[in-house]
């Protein structure tokens, strides 16, 4: 990624995203008091320079399927070609290359078969790996549906509010109208889209923000049709929005993944109260030695060791922690990062 300068104008842009990723550059601009033109020519400059995407993603729930966060430790000169093989799968949504040879990615699967294909076939494949484990992502507190409160905070609680209240006003971000054209599984199951709905959540998986237009005639759909299916599916929760915003712009330089053992009976509390940290840019409940799993975004070291001694260290519950510094983003919401921008 380049490097970019953002001023007050982008800040703002990025903040507008995150309340609603969709919402019209008309909008955003009404609330910001600048052009159509000038939010449109801003997004696209941020989003040249990979500094923010707005992504449509899918609840696995929904789907009958399993967000698996998988640790894979090989030989160190083995762990960058693995990591991008793995980048590479069309299960795979982000792959992380951490220090002293190890990666984290989160796998989608169905719980069988795909789940032993996953696990128990295509990694251990490769000899150079020396071990893996995989967990169930249980309940996640911070990622996915919930943003990184950290992002920014560049608007006012009345800019804010005037983009929520339009949101729900609005369409297809809006209200529902109507469930996904899918069939339930037998037994009241996961929803199954149809073919339609199947290619606006691919398109929108590449590109949160294409136009009805875009979409219509990439499905072949009128856009009346695309309008009403976006809004079924949004509506149903089978489909969100989500905001990937490079956070080293925005000031931070330090990121590292923290996995914390956590009294059972605290998991739920220290799930909560890690979600209003703003250096917590993900965290969930896992399954596995250690029950929680955390995405820390600090601005330097110095930060970084605050957070671990007095930001961790204030939970009641926590029993220990183990961190690992994150060396490189190989695959982030589900696009591939080229080496030569990557973090």
């Amino acid at each position: 990624m380049e490097n970019v300068a953002l001023d007050g104008l982008d800040r703002a842009l990025l903040h507008a995203l995150q309340v609603d990723g969709r919402a019209p550059f008309r909008r955003i601009a009404e609330v910001l008091g600048v052009s159509d033109q000038t939010v449109a020519r801003r997004y696209q400059r941020l989003r040249a320079a990979g500094v923010v995407r707005v992504v449509g993603r899918t609840d696995a729930r929904l789907l009958g399927q399993v967000d698996w966060l998988t640790r894979i430790r090989c030989v160190p000169d083995a762990a960058a070609p693995l990591a991008e093989a793995l980048a590479r799968r069309p299960d795979t949504s982000w792959v992380s290359l951490l220090s002293g040879g190890e990666i984290v990615c989160n796998a989608r699967a169905r719980l069988r078969p795909e789940r032993e294909e996953l696990l128990l076939g295509t990694l251990p494949r490769s000899p150079r790996v020396l071990a893996v484990s995989a967990h169930y992502l249980l309940r996640t507190h911070v990622g996915g549906q919930v943003a990184w409160s950290g992002r920014t905070s560049a608007l006012s609680a009345g800019q804010t509010a005037r983009l929520r209240g339009a949101a729900v006003s609005g369409a297809p971000s809006g209200a529902p109208s109507g469930a996904p054209s899918g069939s339930a599984a037998p037994g009241g199951g996961p929803e199954v889209p149809d073919p339609l709905d199947r290619a606006l959540l691919a398109a929108l998986a590449v590109d949160g923000r294409a136009s009805l237009a875009a979409l219509a005639a990439g499905t072949g759909s009128p856009e009346t049709t695309v309008r009403r299916r976006l809004a079924a599916l949004t509506g149903a929760g089978l489909l969100f929005f989500d905001v990937d915003v490079d956070p080293r712009p925005l000031g931070f330089e330090v990121e590292a993944f923290c996995w914390l053992t956590v009294a059972p009976g605290r998991l739920a509390a220290v799930g909560r109260a890690m979600a209003d940290h703003p250096e917590v840019g993900f965290v969930a409940a896992t399954t596995g030695p250690s029950n929680l799993v955390a995405g820390l975004v600090c601005r330097d070291t110095g930060a970084f060791y605050d957070y671990l001694t007095e930001g961790l260290g204030g939970l009641e519950g926590v029993v220990a922690v183990e961190t690992a510094p994150l060396l490189r983003s190989v695959k982030r919401a589900g696009m591939m990062i080229p080496s030569s921008n990557s973090r």
